[in-house]
């Protein structure tokens, strides 16, 4: 039986409207919920803490409806991007704030919050308020915060988006081994790919008040349900007509190049190629690719530790990444030709 349950799940705000979503959480998951702004991400997870009246459908935590439950009394605990710590206490009492709601003794609560504290590195912190900590800091201490409770299920909204690329890639690496050591389950929503490749177990893709694909980020990433989840993840999409089969493989004519896919396509096509999929080689040579493409580098683009590629071949474009060092070893520079290699399974149909 899955940890938490949401069943047919709708919601009319007006403006907006949740549409009967479902969706089964196990034990121990950490979910990643993805999609473009104003698709219900973070409504969904407002829904399952508690803060709005549904429509219709239900919420189950280990067995028992709790639809009806006020947020406080279901086991849950939610982590916002800006914190929402209380700016006149210290972080020891922050960090305190649900034990001493529950009546816990004053002993018993020292030392869980200065437990907690020393996991999340923040012990040496605990006499300050959040207005003299930094962004970390401070998501540290919401985060201790919500976890103290021993809530069932953890729910964080876009946790890490207010802070730099370097706090946020050593945050990601804390709350992993953190969430696993209290063996939290975990739903989260995020515009960060980085966080899908980093935490998650599964990911939920949502658009318009609806989830539209759920899988592990292998499968999402890998082969998206439809152009629109291959466009929103970042996927090449090539349109193009099927011209049969060669050695097994499907035989598919994009612009003036032949492409080969192992899935099977007739007709109109449309495939999707994971960008870290290509390799550039200046020659050809011996490899293992069906796809052999000559390509020219028109565009790169420098992001964090890897460099986006845009590349042309005849009728065909492509987006590829690679590393800072394979820039230098290679010689890539805009106006060069290589090659784009690919494997046949890498390139998908998308249905």
């Amino acid at each position: 039986m899955a940890l938490l349950e949401v069943e047919n799940l709708s919601i009319d705000l007006g403006d907006f409207h949740l549409r009967d979503v479902s969706l089964s959480v196990e034990e121990n998951d950490y979910l990643t919920v993805i999609g473009p702004t104003g698709a219900g991400k973070s409504v969904l997870l407002e829904a399952i803490a508690g803060f709005y009246p549904l429509l219709s459908g239900r919420v189950i935590l280990e067995g028992r409806d709790i639809t009806n439950e006020p947020p406080e009394r279901r086991g849950i605990s939610i982590v916002y991007q800006d914190y929402m710590l209380f700016p006149h206490m210290s972080v020891f009492d922050n960090i305190a704030f649900g034990l001493r709601k529950k009546g816990l003794p004053r002993g018993e609560i020292e030392r869980e919050v200065r437990s907690i504290a020393e996991e999340l590195h923040i012990g040496h912190i605990l006499h300050r308020k959040p207005g003299t900590l930094s962004g970390g800091e401070q998501q540290r201490v919401a985060l201790a915060r919500a976890l103290i409770v021993g809530p069932k299920v953890l729910l964080m909204d876009e946790p890490f988006s207010a802070l730099d690329s370097k706090t946020r890639e050593k945050l990601r690496s804390l709350v992993k081994s953190v969430i696993e050591e209290h063996g939290t389950t975990v739903i989260h929503v995020t515009h960060d790919f980085e966080d899908v490749f980093a935490l998650a177990k599964h990911v939920a893709v949502m658009r318009d008040g609806r989830i539209v694909q759920f899988g592990t980020p292998e499968e999402v990433f890998s082969r998206p349900g439809d152009e629109f989840i291959a466009s929103f993840v970042g996927t090449n999409l090539l349109r193009g007509r099927v011209e049969g089969l060669h050695d097994g493989l499907t035989a598919v004519r994009v612009g003036d190049v032949i492409l080969y896919t192992a899935d099977e396509a007739e007709g109109e096509a449309t495939l999707s190629l994971r960008p870290e999929e290509i390799i550039l080689a200046r020659e050809p040579g011996e490899c293992s690719a069906q796809n052999v493409v000559p390509v020219e580098i028109v565009e790169m683009e420098r992001r964090g530790q890897l460099v986006w590629l845009s590349l042309v071949s005849d009728g065909l474009s492509l987006r590829a990444v690679v590393t800072p060092n394979a820039v230098e070893l290679l010689k890539i520079r805009p106006g060069e030709r290589f090659y784009a290699l690919f494997k046949a399974s890498a390139l998908r149909v998308v249905k």
